[in-house]
């Protein structure tokens, strides 16, 4: 079983990319686009109260008309922030992000943000997990 403590020890990057809630969403995506990811976890003293997607964006801001200027991201944001600790199996995260229909998770552990994995760390690792018991299964043979 991998744990997303090993997913997020072979990420290239650990930092997660924060915001407070009074900030602009130009900031939140202009930040997105800088770093090359498709979330920003909005936190308050250090904690996290809310996250703010790509696709948060394109439905809140800009089908709605709003100004991504003139928008907080208290606005927009979706302030049901599931997490996961870094002890959880990959799996189990696969299976919230199926079941909640989202993309992007925050790992806390002790109420500390410990890093951020998306789906596409987890297929990731999936894949690589997957390649070496084919290999493991070959070498059997």
């Amino acid at each position: 079983m991998t744990t997303v403590t090993a997913l997020l020890h072979d990420k290239s990057s650990r930092s997660v990319q924060t915001l407070p809630s009074d900030a602009s969403v130009l900031e939140a995506i202009r930040l997105m686009a800088e770093h090359h990811i498709g979330s920003v976890l909005v936190t308050e003293a250090g904690r996290p109260v809310g996250i703010v997607t790509e696709r948060d964006y394109a439905r809140k801001v800009i089908l709605m008309g709003r100004s991504s200027a003139d928008t907080r991201l208290s606005d927009v944001m979706s302030s049901a922030v599931l997490s996961v600790a870094s002890s959880d199996s990959i799996e189990h995260c696969m299976q919230m992000m199926t079941d909640h229909r989202i993309r992007h998770l925050p790992v806390l552990d002790g109420g500390t943000l410990a890093g951020m994995v998306s789906i596409g760390d987890l297929l990731k690792a999936l894949l690589e997990l997957r390649q070496r018991e084919i290999e493991q299964l070959q070498q059997y043979i």
